[in-house]
């Protein structure tokens, strides 16, 4: 199989044709392009909307957001674009990729297409290569024809062998036949009606896409591993950011380790506390009343801000005293900041101690910060007496 995808991608990418000596080829390039002069040689046609209505002698090629084929190709079709449409017959093979796929005219080559749906009423005389959400021939096919996709309807007369891969449902209309063999894979039978025909006979693989035990576990533990390495990726990318950016205040922080004495570090940690737990439910008694819910929504606001920067200058916090302790610095860098959150991130990992290591560092940064903003907002000013 995988020897067939090969040769199909070669075969849709180079066109046979292009081998033998054709008249001088013409070029459009347009926002909307009717080609109504016919083409001697190859036709390349690029444009938001394209309709040929001239035949072309050679090969068409053509890119664009709508594509109508109204007049006959003698050599390949070669189409990219949102909505094709091909309404003339083709000489050589049609070959194309888009949204959607319409075919009805008869091909005289292959067909391979590659879109979300396509539906081929042409019949080809050779063989069929579809790859598409959702698939529909309705006119058989002369060669053999592979489909992968989710939902496949075939009907008409198929000379050759059928394989289907699909992930939804797989159906066949009443009187078809199939003169070799039916192989496909799906998650349930398909529907066959009692008239269809299959002289080669059918062979069905139950293909359940839906994971095991097994693997729905080893899935929610890589969801879960990738959760935790964002967060912690987000968490250090902040607080170096923080750290680089307010490196006073950082280092305002972490005097208050070196330089405060145990009774004011404890009152900050018990001031954070506090606010922790205060918050909330102040917010709960506000919105009781019809004019405290906008003041309600503003401190909620607020409370959620400071945890998430208490949070990140706890990691800072971490870092700051790192650097001072081990390599004699009193400036904080942005790469100290990243370093201490990610020991906190670690610590936080840890069940039960390390929540509550994480908590105590977040509760003391939350009092130290509200210190420092209100020393901020409201100065100490010495008053000297005149004698």
């Amino acid at each position: 199989m995988c020897r067939t995808l090969f040769a199909v991608l070669i075969f849709l990418t180079f066109p046979m044709s292009v081998l033998a000596a054709h008249p001088p080829a013409t070029f459009s390039i347009g926002q909307s392009l009717l080609t109504t002069t016919p083409s001697p040689g190859n036709a390349y046609v690029a444009g938001a909307s394209v309709v040929l209505v001239a035949p072309v002698t050679g090969d068409f090629s053509a890119a664009g957001g709508s594509i109508t084929t109204a007049a006959s190709v003698t050599g390949d079709d070669l189409l990219i674009g949102g909505s094709i449409y091909s309404r003339a017959p083709v000489g050589g093979s049609f070959r194309a990729a888009g949204g959607s796929i319409t075919i009805d005219k008869p091909v005289q080559g292959d067909i391979v297409a590659f879109g979300y749906a396509v539906h081929d009423a042409g019949r080809a005389s050779g063989s069929v290569f579809i790859v598409a959400a959702n698939t529909d021939l309705t006119n058989g096919a002369s060669g053999p024809v592979i489909i992968y996709g989710n939902n496949v309807f075939l009907s008409g007369n198929f000379s050759g062998n059928v394989n289907v891969s699909a992930s939804g449902r797989v159906a066949f209309a009443a009187g078809t036949t199939i003169q070799g063999t039916f192989s496909y894979e799906a998650p349930e039978l398909a529907n066959i009606p009692k008239s269809v025909m299959i002289a080669g006979g059918i062979k069905y693989t139950n293909a359940s896409y839906l994971p095991d035990v097994g693997t729905s576990r080893i899935l929610a533990l890589v969801s879960v591993g990738f959760f935790v390495f964002a967060r912690i990726l987000g968490a250090l990318l902040l607080t170096g950011l923080l750290a680089g950016l307010f490196p006073k205040l950082a280092e305002m922080v972490v005097d208050r380790v070196y330089t405060g004495r145990l009774r004011d570090m404890l009152l900050a940690t018990l001031l954070g506390f506090a606010v922790f737990a205060v918050t909330p439910i102040l917010c709960i008694m506000l919105t009781l009343t019809f004019v405290g819910i906008g003041l309600a929504l503003l401190l909620f606001i607020t409370y959620i801000f400071l945890v998430f920067l208490a949070f990140l200058y706890a990691g800072i916090l971490l870092g700051g005293a790192f650097a001072r302790r081990y390599m004699r610095r009193e400036t904080i860098l942005w790469q100290d900041g990243m370093l201490g959150m990610f020991i906190l991130s670690l610590i936080a990992l840890v069940p039960v101690i390390g929540l509550l290591a994480a908590f105590i560092l977040t509760a003391f940064s939350a009092g130290t910060l509200l210190q420092i903003f209100f020393y901020f907002a409201f100065p100490h000013k010495e008053v000297s007496q005149i004698s």
